[in-house]
């Protein structure tokens, strides 16, 4: 197993709510220059279009930095005018400039050096019922996503899910589907971001629909945080949920995965750079745990598939 650190760039600036400010804003320089800062990290996760208002000093910033990147996110859900959709918007000129944005994200991740961009269309699905024609949407989603596909194979397009927000309900709403869209399409470099948070609050045990991806070769990418199932808190990664945690990196080193995680999580609290230097200290903890358990010792546990053995172990042997 080898695991690269990633910092997505966007949660180094402003972090506030419907309520509150808790982070200022920074401009993209300063950003950068604070992923530099952060403990153990190995990359960047950059934001198109927002990080690249001037294109050319956007990459140049980029190159400067000295930071791998590990993906172009590709946003289309921000701008005013994807408020009825991004992919799936009713006007068909509005879903051709999203899929012209994506085909720019695949150039320009070619640009930074990354064989990578990830999107989380959050502005496809619907509200209520009778909103939207759902055979038409999921038809449009299939065309758009297709269609870029086919712009590059060199670059990787992975499709990040959600159960809700900004729609009530995501048309990417979990695991499932996602993997669904991605063998509907039937291109190699269509795979899936996984977000722990997201997994979560979709009611999914992580480390289940992570090796369901992996198996059919479409786990791509994974966005580490944690929540409490009911929101998408981005938290530390495991400060919720330890025992899973602990279970994604045991399968992640079962699988020998070879990949990026990335770090999408809010500062409420404290300071930004520390806090994604926790991010990588926990699940680099989380790894090591491994050697303690034995990982020969989980699978036994696993194959027996007794709890009260487990767990007793378990927490005798991190915590006794």
């Amino acid at each position: 197993m080898r695991l690269r650190h990633s910092i997505m760039v966007g949660m180094m600036g402003k972090i506030a709510d419907r309520f509150h400010e808790y982070q200022p804003p920074q401009n993209f320089a300063e950003r950068l220059e604070m992923v530099r800062r952060v403990a153990g990290v190995d990359g960047v996760e950059v934001v198109y279009p927002s990080d690249f208002d001037d294109v050319d000093r956007a990459v140049a910033m980029v190159k400067d930095s000295g930071l791998a990147v590990s993906a172009v996110n590709l946003n289309v859900k921000a701008q005013k005018k994807w408020q009825r959709g991004s992919f799936t918007a009713p006007e068909g000129e509005l879903r051709a400039q999203a899929v012209a944005d994506m085909k720019f994200a695949m150039d320009l991740a070619a640009e930074l050096g990354t064989s990578m961009i990830t999107c989380c269309p959050l502005i496809d699905g619907h509200n209520y019922n009778f909103q939207a024609d759902y055979l038409k949407q999921w038809g449009w989603l299939e065309e758009g996503i297709g269609e870029a596909a086919r712009h590059r194979s060199d670059i990787r397009i992975s499709l990040e899910y959600k159960l809700n927000e900004s729609r009530n309900y995501c048309i990417l709403g979990d695991m499932g589907r996602t993997l669904f869209l991605c063998e509907r399409l039937g291109h190699s470099h269509v795979g899936v971001t996984m977000d722990v948070g997201h997994a979560l609050i979709a009611k999914e045990a992580p480390a289940e629909v992570m090796a369901i991806a992996a198996q059919v070769g479409r786990l791509f990418y994974v966005h580490f945080n944690d929540n409490a199932r009911e929101w998408d808190w981005d938290m530390l990664p495991g400060s919720v949920n330890l025992w899973d945690i602990i279970e994604m990196v045991y399968y992640l080193d079962r699988l020998n995965w070879d990949g990026w995680l990335s770090y999408d999580v809010a500062t409420r609290d404290g300071d930004r750079i520390a806090q994604m230097s926790a991010s990588i200290a926990i699940v680099e903890a989380a790894v090591r745990s491994l050697d303690r358990l034995g990982r020969e010792q989980i699978q036994a546990f696993i194959d027996e598939g007794i709890p009260a053995d487990a767990y007793t172990y378990l927490y005798q042997t991190l915590l006794g």
